[in-house]
């Protein structure tokens, strides 16, 4: 039996704390099913497909790396893949409470599902989407943070100020 990890996430953009994480994730599971989160109640900067593609050409030379889309119930979807263990980042201790709650959720929901905690390298602890588009769109230099490919795409897609 294949052991499959699910990493949802907005991923809006990834940035090199989730590329981390998934890396990571690789070296724990036959298959990281990366599930990036279809919700109409948020206004991304990037549409569901365009985040796909970005996520897809950063892990384009991974065969272990499956980009999904996905809405409704995690557990659902985690059922659906076959997996069955759900990865969530812990970057604060801020996270730790919201990150509690949905895992104890997901398991009242399906208790097969499991959730484990990753931490990222202690350099990408501060790091977050909003955090990047934030810096990015007042004129400060991102591309330490994110892929290349999101770079790119933040270029495109955000003007500067500065």
């Amino acid at each position: 039996m294949k052991r499959i990890g699910v990493y949802p996430g907005s991923f809006d953009p990834m940035t090199n704390g989730h590329v981390d994480l998934i890396e990571r994730g690789c070296h724990i599971f036959d298959r990281v099913v990366v599930a990036v989160l279809r919700n109409p109640e948020k206004a991304p900067l990037f549409d569901v497909d365009e985040r796909i593609a970005m996520i897809r050409a950063i892990f384009r030379r991974d065969p272990k790396v499956v980009v999904k889309a996905f809405s409704g119930l995690l557990v659902d979807f985690v059922r659906q893949e076959r997996a069955q263990v759900v990865v969530r980042g812990l970057r604060v201790v801020s996270d730790f409470e919201y990150e509690f709650q949905m895992a104890l959720m997901n398991r009242r929901l399906d208790p097969a599902v499991e959730t484990i905690f990753l931490t990222p390298k202690e350099e990408l602890s501060y790091l977050s989407s909003r955090l990047v588009k934030q810096v990015h769109e007042l004129g400060g230099d991102v591309s330490g943070l994110v892929p290349p490919a999101v770079h790119r795409a933040l270029m495109r897609k955000l003007p500067q100020g500065g």
